[in-house]
């Protein structure tokens, strides 16, 4: 498993990245052993980053990976986690006060609470896990997470983007009060190439980027008239024509797969992976994964030679500017 690092001040953490998000239960019925079986598979791969977060099952995703970790002993592994915003709006709305949703008060002791639940003296990295802009000209929640890190509680210092807003966290990075962005980057969402990649690059900002796989859209592996069940977040996500749409325009990336001679050695989902590890300014790809098989393909991905610059290109045609979570956008 090949290492990228994690901006400036970061280590250097493996080009995929274990998602936990599917640990927790949301995306479906998921048994511990087989989320047990997942985390040992990728660890054993060369996978040595997890992202997970309190919201990720009430606990339970950050419950199953600390308890894998103490198993293994296991000191190379970074796991981020993330502080949630005090109850209100997702993401938060133009309105909201940093001192209502993000207080030094509730950080400091969220961040006591993500400490416990790891079972570690210090977290790895500690993200927001959703900002807003209305913030940025008086950002004293990254000011208080700057001195939980000095006092030794925080490694590292990380936002996760709001969807609807990405490129908030820029003025962010150009000030130095980020170490590293989590943000969506995928053959439908491409807009962080637009700046925050460059931005990245320009300040060491590390870039973890999720959604890699559009939720599951560009995996293949659904056909056209599949249903997702009901305690599965997906139904929400492909909810009204947004399935149907996603499916056609896969064809079409199946299309250029087949142009360039893909089929034979990459599947779909390698190839989705492959092009979000595409710009250099990204330190790792964060999939979920949720048995043991499935940490094994990711893995087998990583090993597969990166995608030429001509396909790429032709890959970029495949941005689709669509709303974010409304059904039929």
């Amino acid at each position: 498993m090949k290492q990228r690092p994690l901006g400036e001040h970061g280590p250097r953490v493996s080009e995929i990245g274990f998602g936990a998000w599917g640990l927790g239960g949301q995306w479906g019925e998921q048994s511990d052993e087989d989320s047990v079986a997942a985390l040992h598979a990728a660890l054993d791969g060369g996978v040595n980053l997890i992202d997970t977060a309190p919201g990720y099952g009430d606990g339970r995703s950050e419950r199953i990976i600390a308890q894998v970790l103490a198993e293994r002993s296991s000191d190379d592994v970074v796991v981020a986690t993330k502080t949630p915003p005090a109850p209100g709006p997702w993401p938060p709305s133009p309105y909201c006060r940093w001192q209502d949703r993000y207080s030094a008060a509730y950080l400091r002791e969220n961040v006591h609470e993500r400490i416990v639940a790891m079972g570690v003296e210090r977290l790895d990295l500690l993200q927001l896990h959703t900002w807003t802009r209305a913030w940025n000209d008086d950002p004293q929640p990254l000011l208080v997470l700057r001195r939980l890190k000095e006092e030794g509680k925080i490694g590292l210092i990380g936002i996760s983007t709001p969807e609807q807003d990405q490129n908030c966290v820029i003025p962010l990075m150009r000030n130095g009060l980020v170490d590293s962005v989590q943000v969506i980057f995928n053959l439908f969402q491409q807009e962080p190439a637009a700046q925050l990649f460059a931005v990245a690059a320009e300040t060491g900002t590390g870039v973890m980027v999720r959604v890699a796989l559009d939720e599951g859209g560009l995996t293949g592996k659904y056909p056209a008239d599949h249903t997702f069940a009901d305690d599965d977040f997906r139904s929400q996500y492909f909810a009204g024509d947004r399935w149907a749409r996603t499916v056609a325009r896969v064809a079409e990336i199946r299309h250029d797969m087949n142009r360039f001679g893909l089929t034979d050695r990459y599947s779909l989902a390698d190839v989705a992976i492959k092009f979000a590890l595409a710009p250099e300014a990204v330190s790792t790809v964060l999939v979920g994964m949720r048995d043991a098989k499935q940490a094994q393909q990711n893995i087998a991905t990583a090993a597969l030679p990166d995608l030429p610059e001509a396909l790429l290109q032709v890959l970029r045609r495949h941005a689709w500017h669509r709303g974010v979570w409304y059904s039929g956008k």
